[in-house]
């Protein structure tokens, strides 16, 4: 048995059992793939997958303990090859951050700058997506960071660790009814056309379940995944918009105003996520202490590890 089988194993599971997909992701062949896979369970004695006729449809129940077994297996061949460039190369490499788009607008950018300073000659790539897909590019080795405030936290396959605490503001065009009001009741909001993020995205959940909690029904007339986007059509007249608190720039922002909403909707927390075992490499917790300074390797080891840590925002 050696790691090219069990890749194609792990990628059979991921791509769920379309062992087509899985050549064409590692640019290889069907028939070799069916044929390692099929050899492995020759050297095992049992059957990893359950086939109808020729097509994988499921996992047997020794296949569920054996596909266990190789995604820690590949997570730390993955590892000592990170380690190994830590050694190598120490300031040379790739790190790929799984975001969303009002992370990556927001909330990375001064962390991003910094890090392209310290480290030139890493190739940072930013992958974004709804909250889910973050978690699903860590969990499948996709990305090496997930930050995102939904999601992340529902996987118990990853380790997270908060970055830091915001609140929603409501938006409103200037000569508003609302303009320069202060503070403002979730009766007034629901009374009016709202323009925010879709279901998925940014404390939505946290913005349903208020209105729901007192038994209103707001009038949702427009959903976007980018705060700008929302912006952009609260100025045009076409609703109030819930946004992330980050967003509103007064200097940049001018034909809008904000009214603090977080005694309305709560408080958010946005995450970081890395996969359990996983081995981050320097430049990598430096970039999340850049983000967030408690973020420091022993903090992030020590969540790791499942050790207890008094860690709050």
């Amino acid at each position: 048995m050696n790691l090219h089988q069990f890749r194609f194993v792990r990628e059979a599971v991921r791509h769920k059992y379309n062992l087509t997909a899985v050549a064409n992701s590692l640019h290889t062949s069907q028939p070799g793939v069916s044929k390692a896979i099929i050899e492995l369970e020759q050297e095992l004695g049992f059957q990893i997958f359950v086939r109808r006729g020729k097509r994988i449809v499921d996992l047997t129940p020794p296949g569920k303990v054996v596909t266990q077994i190789i995604e820690r297996i590949m997570v730390e061949a993955e590892n000592l090859r990170k380690i190994a460039d830590d050694y190598a190369a120490q300031d040379h490499g790739a790190l790929v951050i799984a975001t969303t788009a009002t992370q990556a607008r927001y909330a990375l950018p001064k962390a991003v700058a910094s890090f392209k300073q310290l480290f030139p000659e890493v190739r940072l790539t930013l992958l974004q997506g709804d909250p889910a897909n973050v978690a699903q590019y860590v969990l499948h080795g996709r990305a090496d960071i997930g930050i995102a405030t939904e999601a992340l936290a529902e996987h118990p396959e990853l380790i997270t660790l908060p970055v830091y605490q915001w609140h929603h503001v409501v938006i409103v065009p200037k000569g508003h009814a609302l303009d320069g009001c202060k503070t403002v009741t979730l009766e007034q909001v629901a009374a009016l056309p709202l323009i925010t993020y879709g279901t998925a995205f940014s404390g939505r959940s946290k913005i349903d379940a208020a209105f729901a909690r007192r038994g209103l029904h707001p009038q949702i007339v427009l959903e976007a995944v980018d705060s700008d986007v929302i912006k952009t059509y609260v100025g045009l007249g076409l609703g109030v918009g819930i946004v992330h608190d980050m967003a509103y720039d007064p200097a940049v922002d001018t034909g809008l105003h904000a009214i603090p909403a977080g005694h309305l909707f709560g408080d958010n927390i946005t995450r970081m996520a890395v996969r359990q075992g996983a081995y981050l490499r320097d430049y990598a917790v430096k970039f999340l202490h850049l983000l967030s300074p408690q973020l420091t390797r022993a903090r992030i080891e020590s969540a790791m590890t499942h050790e207890p840590d008094d860690y709050e925002l």
